[in-house]
């Protein structure tokens, strides 16, 4: 994670610590700082990665709240933020009614500090990633009409990236995808009516920033603590020991935009070989034979099964005599079958893998199954939703990446427009009724 603009960006269990906080490293921000002579103010921080950390803002020129993303100032975190800068350019100059399911770049400058000069961005403020929606869920699989809806935010915005700017976004993941506004309404500047703080809080010294973390530190080690202690007790049958109820998501927009662009290129400018997150990667990217806008589609078929059914599709393992790739490879044969030799055979790190008949080399014996009978045995799927979510997944998951439908192509596809049977029969049973009620009311008039 490069920082994206969400209240989710961060781990809560997890802070960027003080030691980065030097010459090459961060810039120490404090509530009500000031940037851009003065056009955005820090609020508080919304998350951080690995080159960067990302506030909220408040832009005083359009008094609305923003996300201010504000970069490592080390040269090569420096140049990445240039490489992000232009590809979230040619994204925004592309999409002038923000229409497209792409973060929006709304600003870009330096700010220079006591550890350096660092690159910032302003981009608009969105809420919970996908990841932070799937744990809310409590690893629960999301009804179906809702993965539709997000399915098809994602696929717009690929389209627009694929086909229109020539752009493979090379990390998509739950992550990497936000909710327009955040789970919890209290988070959300907008909806919560958060007053803007305009200057710095009186009782806040230089250190602010670095005291701010100590603080969370030692709040978070006593978070964990008393959470072992409440797992020990649920443990020996005592309170918390009962089974989870299913949360209650209404009231959640389930649109959303793609984000992070730090890993981005152009179809016909690549840098880089091993592109994608372990769980959401491409077999071709694994074999090193090359990759194109395909690669997303293989990503974007993860980040469908995983919402749907709560959990990843793929987890590889490195174990005894075998790699973590080739772990990947037999699970991926294992669900979607044998990869085809051509395709086994084709790329620069094959002969790492397979033999010359397009045979794992160490892994023999493998346990082949079926994405549809997956969704019945072990996610409870009805037969109909497992044959029709398969019949979706299964063409993005070819081995043969030019097989592989575009996003415009998913966009056409009958399974993102059907509705659940669920919604159906309410909505017969309303309809029915109405039905009877009229004939009631036909009755009476006729009795009269």
């Amino acid at each position: 994670m490069s920082g994206s603009p969400s209240s989710s960006s961060a781990s809560e269990d997890e802070d960027e610590g003080i030691d980065s906080y030097r010459k090459g490293g961060y810039h120490a921000v404090r509530i009500g700082d000031s940037f851009s002579g003065g056009r955005y103010i820090a609020q508080r921080k919304l998350g951080w990665g690995e080159f960067s950390t990302v506030w909220l803002a408040y832009d005083t020129t359009s008094s609305e709240f923003v996300a201010l993303k504000i970069q490592k100032s080390a040269p090569q975190f420096a140049q990445a933020a240039l490489h992000e800068i232009e590809v979230l350019s040619a994204i925004a100059d592309g999409d002038p009614y923000n229409s497209k399911y792409v973060v929006r770049l709304i600003d870009h400058f330096k700010h220079t500090g006591p550890n350096g000069q660092h690159p910032c961005m302003v981009l608009e403020f969105l809420g919970d990633s996908l990841l932070h929606l799937v744990k809310y869920n409590r690893y629960k699989g999301l009804e179906l009409d809702k993965v539709r809806e997000i399915c098809k935010c994602i696929l717009t915005g690929l389209d627009y990236l694929h086909r229109e700017l020539g752009i493979i976004h090379t990390d998509l993941k739950l992550e990497n995808v936000l909710l327009l506004s955040t789970i919890n309404a209290t988070k959300d500047p907008i909806r919560s009516g958060t007053t803007p703080i305009l200057e710095r809080p009186e009782g806040i010294p230089n250190g602010g920033a670095t005291m701010n973390i100590i603080e969370k530190k030692l709040k978070q080690r006593a978070r964990r603590a008393a959470a072992r202690i409440s797992s020990r007790r649920a443990s020996m049958g005592g309170v918390g020991g009962g089974a989870k109820t299913n949360r209650n998501l209404d009231g959640i927009n389930f649109r959303c935009k793609v984000v992070d662009f730090g890993n981005a290129c152009w179809a016909d400018k690549q840098f880089a070989q091993e592109i994608q997150t372990r769980q959401y990667r491409s077999p071709e990217v694994i074999l090193q034979s090359g990759y194109s806008f395909s690669a997303d589609m293989w990503s974007f078929a993860c980040i469908a099964f995983e919402l749907a059914t709560g959990e990843m599709m793929f987890t590889p393992k490195g174990g005894q005599g075998f790699s973590e790739d080739e772990d990947h490879l037999a699970m991926m044969m294992e669900l979607l079958g044998k990869i085809p030799r051509k395709i086994a055979n084709g790329g620069a790190r094959s002969k790492d893998y397979f033999d010359r008949y397009g045979d794992l080399k160490r892994i023999r014996r493998l346990k082949y199954g079926s994405l549809e009978k997956l969704l019945i045995d072990k996610f409870r799927f009805s037969d109909t939703d497992a044959l029709e979510f398969a019949k979706f997944l299964g063409p993005l998951l070819d081995f043969e990446p030019e097989n592989r439908p575009t996003a415009q192509q998913c966009l056409q596809h009958p399974w993102l427009n059907i509705k659940s049977l669920n919604e159906t029969e309410v909505k017969s049973e309303s309809g029915m009724e109405k039905v009877n009620a009229g004939m009631r009311n036909l009755q009476m008039e006729a009795g009269k």
